[in-house]
Parts: C-alpha cells; sequence; structure tokens
C-alpha cells in the first residue's frame, strides 16, 4: 500500500484528480453564469440583438460566426480560475510530494 501512495502522490494523480472533480462539479453553475449574465451583457455591448452565440462578423459573402467560440472561451476561464482558487484556497496543491 505505501508503494502505491508513493506512486500517486509522486505523479500528481491528486492534483489531477482534484482538478477533474472541481472541474465536473462547477461546469453548470458556470455555464449558467456565462449564458444567463455574461454573454448578454457582452452581446449588448457588440450591438449583437439575437444574443452572443449568433454574433458574427460578415466579410464580402462570407459570415464569421465567432459568438459561439467567445462564449466557451469565457465558459473554459471562469471554469478553469474557479478550480486553480479552489485548489489554492483549500491548500491542495500542498497534497503532491516532490520528486526529489
Amino acid at each position: 500500500m505505501k508503494g502505491f501512495i508513493d506512486f500517486v502522490r509522486e505523479q500528481g494523480v491528486v492534483g489531477l484528480a482534484v482538478g477533474f472533480i472541481l472541474g465536473g462539479a462547477v461546469s453548470k453553475v458556470v455555464s449558467a453564469l456565462v449564458t444567463d449574465i455574461i454573454n448578454p451583457l457582452i452581446s449588448a455591448a457588440l450591438g449583437s440583438v439575437g444574443g452572443l452565440k449568433t454574433a458574427s462578423l460578415a466579410l464580402g459573402s462570407a459570415e464569421i460566426l465567432y459568438g459561439d467560440m467567445v462564449s466557451v472561451l469565457i465558459d473554459f476561464l471562469v471554469i478553469a480560475l474557479v478550480v486553480y482558487f479552489g485548489v489554492k484556497f483549500l491548500r491542495l496543491d500542498k497534497l503532491d510530494k516532490k520528486k526529489e
């Protein structure tokens, strides 16, 4: 059992597991925040009537739909910040043993 625990601590599995669990736990909350609050504010600032997901840029006859990509990027950044500060706040980054 000691060998297994050393393997988990040395390979950073604890940090990976914590990130995975926290990311999954907060993803719905963050998605709601981005969809219901942040996206309408950004779409109002950009002047997109249909919302951020329908925001686009017309270049001649082509139309570049960038709104959904911006929405996904905002979602990712908020999740990454929540996980990062959650790990720092709970001091879970101290669980991994550094290799010598």
